[in-house]
């Protein structure tokens, strides 16, 4: 059965627009890809990582499980450089679940929808431009909502 999962791509290290490129190319290995934000370049969030980063939403439809998704971006991430150094840092690619369909998941190594995404301009900004109508299955906020009540100053802007 398929399955909508949104994930956000980003980082701030390196050739970031082709390793951006190259994450979104890996990623439609889950399924087919069927929306893409523009791609954005935004200030570091939560004051640790030191240069700007570019970010893009991708939406997919897939047949794989959450778990089978961060289990196969985790390693996206390695082969692109990232090394987990330190906690919001620096970092070549970050690849994220934000959504997967309408479900909530609470476990050690998956939240789902992610728990930071209605603090983060950098998120809700390319969702609100492919998924604007979206429904926070917790919050019952749409994207275009969230957005409007972010309290995030942080600059994002078209790359």
């Amino acid at each position: 059965m398929f399955k909508k999962a949104v994930l956000i791509l980003g980082g701030n290290k390196g050739d970031r627009n082709a390793l951006l490129t190259s994450a979104v190319k890996a990623v439609s290995e889950l399924g087919e890809v069927t929306a893409k934000s523009k791609v954005y370049e935004t200030e570091a969030w939560g004051g640790v990582a030191k240069g700007p980063f570019l970010n893009q939403i991708v939406e997919i439809e897939t047949t794989y499980s959450p778990f089978e998704i961060l289990n196969f971006i985790q390693k996206i991430e390695i082969v692109l450089g990232r090394k987990r150094d330190e906690h919001w840092g620096d970092r070549t690619m970050d690849i994220d679940i934000i959504y997967f369909g309408g479900q909530v998941i609470e476990a050690v190594e998956l939240e789902i929808p992610h728990p930071y995404l209605s603090e983060r301009k950098f998120v809700l900004i390319p969702l609100a431009e492919i998924l604007p109508d979206f429904i926070h299955p917790i919050t019952g906020k749409s994207s275009l909502q969230m957005l409007k009540e972010c309290r995030d100053k942080s600059e994002v802007k078209e790359f």
